[in-house]
């Protein structure tokens, strides 16, 4: 092993499969013996995905309030603290899904300005099949509007290598389709197909950023006005609440039901969903134990990740929302469906402790490598 630290940056759009596949990585880079340190990033705090790796016991530093693009800084000195703790052989990166120019205002400044201590993996950007299927015309469904989908492009043409992630949700031939649409519109790439859920096909992958380098060209041209407007047209939704009930309740049921009512009343305004994910801590649960849920489109239906196996009297519930909608309209969808789901659980109370709900500001970053 090198006596550098590698960095992986493992990007793609809201929605993607982003944290699942790191949890993957991490897990296969451990059982060789390497120390790994996750760094996760978003628009703001209380990331259900911060939750997820931590609750799979891994050192993960958490970057809010931008991009890391944005927050350049932060991101170098969140791997130093990483440093200093975990001493990690392996630092994993996950960007905010809406961001995009990650070549030229990250890793070609961490090489430039820090190379004496990392090695860099090639960018993957790992892509939905059905959003990506339906951005490219291939299908009909909800989709972005034309702003957004420029973001979704974008991160796909800087990327190295572009993963068709969740591919058993499409049969062969959609694959080779999809596939060949993609090796067409960014030539520049290599295309893998996995489905980090099923933990298949991902040796391909995992062997590329343990052993490959970045590539070395000219980053692409972003217009970040269009850029900038893509990221304002998507509402962006944190919430921390309190459950608590005198009783029992069970927590999977109840995160499958506030994900359907939430759903619905923005399904009934015709809103997108980009991703929206939810974590419930029981109080008086094991130290980690976690139940998750996860809605990746707004005509798919919600799937638990991880469950409580025993009812519980209370805990903490992480919400994470992104769609293509006013962030106000998103809030009152949530405490909408709170209030319906905590009625067909008897004597159950939720109390909202934390929320924070906007557009995204523009971009801008700290460095820009040409």
């Amino acid at each position: 092993m090198s006596s550098k630290a590698r960095y992986i940056m493992i990007g793609g759009f809201l929605g993607a499969g982003k944290t699942t596949t790191v949890g993957r990585l991490a897990r296969h880079l451990s059982a060789q013996g390497l120390r790994v340190g996750l760094i996760t990033n978003d628009q703001a705090g209380g990331l259900v995905d911060t939750k997820l790796l931590r609750g799979q016991g891994y050192a993960t530093e958490e970057i809010a309030g931008g991009c890391f693009c944005c927050r350049f800084n932060t991101l170098v000195d969140a791997a130093g603290k990483l440093a200093n703790e975990a001493k990690p052989d392996i630092f994993i990166a996950e960007p905010v899904g809406s961001c995009t120019d990650l070549v030229a205002t990250v890793t070609y400044p961490l090489r430039r300005m820090y190379g004496d201590a990392f090695t860099i993996a090639p960018l993957s950007v790992l892509v939905d099949p059905i959003r990506a299927r339906r951005v490219f015309g291939l299908d009909q469904g909800g989709t972005f509007s034309s702003k957004v989908a420029y973001i979704f492009k974008k991160q796909l043409e800087e990327a190295d290598i572009i993963v068709i992630s969740k591919s058993d949700l499409i049969d062969d031939t959609q694959r080779e389709e999809l596939r060949a649409v993609l090796k067409k519109e960014f030539p520049l790439s290599k295309v893998i197909t996995a489905s980090p859920r099923q933990e298949t096909g991902l040796d391909d992958l995992f062997s590329s950023l343990m052993t490959d380098e970045q590539a070395r060209r000219n980053p692409m041209a972003v217009d970040y006005e269009v850029y900038a407007d893509g990221e304002a047209l998507l509402g962006w939704l944190n919430a921390t609440v309190t459950l608590k009930t005198d009783d029992e309740f069970d927590a999977n049921a109840f995160l499958k039901q506030l994900a359907s009512a939430v759903q619905a009343r923005l399904l009934r305004d015709s809103v997108e969903i980009a991703h929206f994910k939810m974590t419930f801590s029981p109080d008086d649960g094991i130290a980690g134990e976690l139940a998750s849920i996860n809605l990746v489109r707004s005509d798919y239906v919600a799937e638990l990740g991880m469950e409580l196996d025993e009812p519980t009297t209370g805990g903490q519930l992480i919400v994470n929302l992104r769609a293509e909608a006013d962030p106000a309209s998103l809030m009152s969808a949530v405490q909408d469906g709170l209030s319906e789901t905590t009625l067909q659980f008897f004597g159950l109370q939720a109390t909202i402790d934390h929320q924070e709900h906007f557009r995204p500001g523009k971009p801008t970053p700290t460095h820009r490598d040409s």
